[in-house]
């Protein structure tokens, strides 16, 4: 099951066991309880510490249970657990053999304190999304004995997947109940499950000294700002929603310099792990509600919260980023992640057999179009424009699979549902304005993006499609108030243009901070100081 390379690598793992564990199994006759098998008995294989028992009646099979040797709760995988969840696989034997993550010890102590839950975690192997849910989630049950948790693939469990409506991956239920869907932190899903975190987070903001600069937004272009800023030797702080912003949501970066090839949430764990480097004050699952300017030349700007925290600082950059552009037409919010979906690499197995439809006919619908035609039956393209906007080697790759079919002059008018999940799409023709509709499970919205800067109208200049207007030197309207990265003017969307440009926004910030007037001691003052 696992191969050489792999073995070698667990094995080093599991050296970190402290204590014995056991692989507890459900499994029948079927293809995959034997695949299942093979990956137990190789990982049991490696270390002395882990021992497989199949007297498991769990009643999905197949699946396991990863439990303190003579305990019977632990996190259960309804999974063959490789591919992307392959390091949650190795963080749940970890952390079960006493192995400590590295999570700090308020957000332990929180977990330990939670009320108790049954939590269930849909997810698929080919999700870039699902593991950071899938490790909180077993974080959870290891450490609070009150709480379980079934890991399960959707892809396996198909008929289980259609029965609870499970359009979307990450997908978690509590208590039978959805609890929430897409990519959540450990901090998120904690913080939800602790109604008092959120008072507890504003008094302790509100404590925090003013600092020199205060970056709001944790994506590539305010881990620049926070890097270069840091490095100026003054006081920075990072209020950041989700720090690495839409790199989390990115598959594969391969065109960033000097990196050959990644992935989008390793790419975040490295920005936050460099800001870190730098001892920067970094503030995650904030989001800012407005900014009220300094009241004089050189006072501080006030960063209000919308936890009702309020933050002070000497100067401000504005990296909050964008977000996916949604086609605002009828049904779009009513099946979101129920046939609605964002990411082809996270849902798309999700529509194996299925009709689906791909809105939009630049680079990121094309891509999407064709990644889709690989596990789907069908795929329907819908383009505004008279003609596909995407690069010509995607659009005759397109053309060239037998499963999809393009519709160009179209406009999408609703997207329809029988009060459960999608069932359609209608568009008009817009050169004979002829109605159709289409019938199909999954709707993929690739339109592209919106800044984040709603909190921001009346406050300072933006663009007529909401960006913020900036110079060559990123200065805002405000004095001492910045902005970086895909929320501004700046052309061409791309990360290593964002980092760019915040490394710029922290040298003005740096620059307009060293130029603002400070108090002189009088001559009688300074003669009266001994030499």
């Amino acid at each position: 099951m696992l191969d050489a390379t792999l073995k070698t690598q667990l094995q080093g793992y599991l050296q970190n066991l402290r204590a014995p564990i056991t692989l507890i199994a459900t499994l029948d006759d079927g293809a995959k309880s034997t695949e299942l098998r093979e990956l137990l008995a190789d990982i049991a294989s490696l270390s002395d510490k882990v021992t497989v028992d199949e007297s498991g009646s769990d009643s999905r099979a197949p699946s396991f249970l990863i439990a303190k040797q003579g305990e019977t709760r632990g996190v259960r995988f309804a999974a063959i657990p490789l591919g992307h969840e392959f390091t949650s696989l190795v963080l749940a034997l970890l952390w079960t053999g006493g192995h400590p993550p590295k999570v700090n010890a308020e957000i332990l102590d929180q977990i330990k304190a939670l009320d108790g839950g049954n939590f269930e975690v849909y997810m698929s192997l080919s999700c870039h999304n699902c593991p950071d849910v899938v490790q909180a989630a077993a974080l959870m049950a290891i450490y609070n004995p009150n709480i379980n948790t079934v890991v399960i693939d959707g892809g396996m469990y198909q008929a289980e997947v259609d029965e609870r409506q499970v359009m979307g991956v990450p997908m978690v239920f509590k208590d039978a109940t959805l609890f929430g869907s897409g990519r959540m932190t450990l901090e998120e899903i904690v913080g939800k499950l602790d109604v008092t975190s959120a008072d507890r987070d504003a008094t302790r903001l509100n404590e925090k000294a003013p600092f020199d600069v205060l970056i709001v937004g944790g994506g590539p272009a305010g881990a620049a700002a926070a890097v270069y800023a840091a490095r100026k030797g003054i006081r920075v702080g990072v209020a950041a929603e989700r720090f690495g912003g839409q790199t989390n949501d990115t598959m594969a970066i391969e065109n960033y310099i000097s990196v050959l090839e990644t992935d989008g949430p390793k790419f975040a764990l490295a920005l936050e792990a460099q800001v870190r480097h730098y001892d920067v004050d970094i503030m995650n699952l904030q989001r800012a509600d407005r900014i009220v300017p300094a009241a004089t030349p050189g006072g501080l700007v006030a960063v209000h919260m919308e936890n009702g925290a309020v933050l002070h600082s000497r100067s401000v950059i504005v990296s909050t980023g964008a977000r996916w552009r949604n086609v605002n037409v009828p049904g779009e919010q009513e099946y979101k992640n129920k046939g609605v979906a964002y990411c082809p690499h996270c849902d798309g197995p999700l529509f194996k057999g299925k009709r689906v439809a791909v809105i939009g006919g630049g680079n990121s619908g094309i891509e999407a179009a064709i990644d889709l035609a690989g596990l789907v039956q069908h795929v329907t393209v819908i383009e505004f424009a008279d003609a596909l906007k995407a690069d010509a080697v995607l659009v005759n790759k397109l053309k060239s699979l037998n499963n999809v079919t393009i519709h160009v002059n179209a406009q999408t008018t609703e997207i329809t549902g029988d009060g459960q999940k999608v069932n359609g799409i209608s568009y008009k023709d817009r050169v004979s304005n002829e109605i159709h509709h289409v019938e199909l499970a999954g709707v993929f919205v690739q339109i592209g993006l919106v800044p984040n800067t709603e909190f921001l109208k009346g406050t300072l200049e933006l663009s007529k499609f909401g960006e913020i207007v900036v110079d060559a030197k990123c200065h805002t309207s405000l004095p001492g108030v910045f902005a970086a990265g895909d929320v501004t003017t700046v052309p061409y969307k791309q990360i290593v243009i964002a980092a760019g440009e915040g490394s710029k926004a922290a040298l003005s910030a740096f620059d307009f901070l060293i130029r603002q007037p400070v108090d002189v001691p009088a001559e009688s003052e300074a003669e009266a100081v001994p030499a």
